[in-house]
């Protein structure tokens, strides 16, 4: 039976037909893989970042413990530790590789929180920390340090495309780009030496989770009234702004921004303090000296009426320095009441003012009229630090209260400045910050 032209043209139509759909579908298959490839990428990326920032967290926490010399405050700690070296294993079971591949790292991050809890329970028994424990802490923490460094090496040899994380869990890698798994290769054999054993300005993040002390009893003030002090503030005119908008939250207030959204400012309903402003531009070369900046942020303060505020902590970012500053109550340090000026370092602009921290905090204090004994409350500090310096201080704390301290400033043996807050009323140690200062600035941690 022959077949005629046309059913051989229907039949080679509809195989070219069949041979479109079935390249066109190994296209779409090979697509979907490699967008499924890239995805499972992002989320190793994303654990890699993960791990890198809670190892850090281990190794601020570690030195941390090394400084204390409280009880409660180790055991405070431990459980910090306990958390991070979790987090750590967690992000670290999100990588493509065997945890047989990973022995010593986990090994590292589960004995690293067990240490300090055994530790807390000595304390619980000795009340005091020894010398070799302290040593055992200072190894775990030289330790951690290296640990964090190299994982961030790790997480900057991703981000850079240096190491394969796309084909990272492909048995056999089509490039010669080196894996994720070859990173921890490397970064498995700097166990040899572990120890055998038997984790911006200080007290700014919980300032807007409470209900503002000075603005709560205030007059409430028209909108007119909010623009005319945002004028003020910045010496601008009311035509400048164009849009208007209320604030609501815990410090209710207007808004007003320019046309072009390059200035934007917030006026407090109750009282009408300006609680913030903002100005985005490009800052040029940098002219002045940081003590010029510093001057101009202190005329800036005196201009808007906030007297009696002392310099803390600046970082300079991008031609900005951001000035941190406390309430000086008399010559106690209110670290609660904070306010930040920033400052173009081209021409001295002020192009930032936050006092949200002030309003919120600040208030008229009365402090006890005996006080734990300074000297006594130095003898609690660690014997691995050195004190430098001291004053009386304000802090708050983790649920939203304050204690009266006594701040020492102290050197450590490795030269890292370590700040240790001793309740000034009860003699217990209170906190400890780790000063980490940099070309640009000094910061917290």
């Amino acid at each position: 039976m022959k077949c005629s032209r046309r059913c051989l043209i229907r039949i080679f139509s509809f195989g070219i037909f069949a041979l479109i759909v079935l390249i066109a579908r190994n296209f779409q298959l090979m697509d979907d893989a490699s967008k499924s490839r890239l995805a499972l990428a992002n989320n190793y990326s994303s654990a890699v970042e993960q791990l890198a920032d809670a190892c850090r967290n281990v190794s601020e926490t570690l030195e941390k413990q090394l400084y204390t010399n409280s009880p409660d405050m180790h055991r405070d700690l431990a459980v910090k530790l306990y958390q991070q070296a979790s987090a750590a294993k967690a992000a670290l079971s999100q990588l493509p590789m065997d945890k047989p591949q990973l022995d010593n790292t986990y090994k590292f991050l589960s004995q690293v929180g067990n240490y300090s809890l055994s530790v807390t329970k000595k304390l619980d028994k000795d009340k005091t920390v020894s010398q070799k424990d302290y040593d055992n802490i200072s190894k775990l923490y030289d330790f951690s340090k290296t640990l964090s460094e190299d994982m961030w090496e790790l997480e900057n040899e991703v981000t850079a495309g240096e190491l394969d994380l796309e084909n990272a869990d492909l048995p056999e890698k089509q490039d010669s780009t080196p894996s994720v798994i070859d990173g921890f290769s490397d970064f498995e054999e700097s166990f040899d030496d572990y120890p055998s054993l038997i984790y911006d300005g200080p007290f700014s993040d919980n300032i807007m989770e409470k209900t503002p002390k000075m603005t709560a009893n205030e007059a409430q003030v028209s909108e007119k009234q909010a623009l005319e002090r945002c004028c003020i503030a910045l010496n601008s005119s009311a035509n400048d702004f164009e849009s208007i908008s209320e604030v609501g939250g815990k410090m209710p207030g207007w808004r007003f921004t320019n046309a072009d959204k390059t200035v934007s400012c917030e006026v407090t309903k109750g009282g009408g303090h300006v609680s913030y402003f903002l100005k985005w531009r490009n800052v040029g070369e940098e002219k002045l000296s940081r003590e010029d900046a510093q001057k101009a942020a202190g005329k800036f303060l005196d201009y808007v009426g906030m007297l009696s505020m002392k310099t803390t902590y600046s970082d300079v970012q991008d031609g900005v320095m951001t000035i941190n500053y406390a309430y000086n109550d008399i010559g106690t340090c209110v670290y609660t009441d904070l306010v930040k000026v920033s400052v173009a370092m081209d021409n001295g602009e002020i192009l930032g003012f936050d006092q949200r921290g002030y309003l919120v905090n600040h208030t008229k204090r009365s402090y006890p009229k005996k006080l734990y004994s300074k000297l006594k409350a130095q003898e609690k500090i660690s014997p691995q630090l050195k004190v430098t310096g001291s004053q009386l201080c304000i802090i708050p704390t983790d649920n939203l209260d304050e204690k009266l301290c006594y701040e020492f400033k102290c050197k450590a043996k490795n030269d890292r400045n370590v700040l240790v807050y001793i309740n000034a009323e009860t003699g217990e140690e209170q906190q400890i910050l780790l000063l980490v200062e940099t070309p640009t600035g000094t910061l917290t941690v």
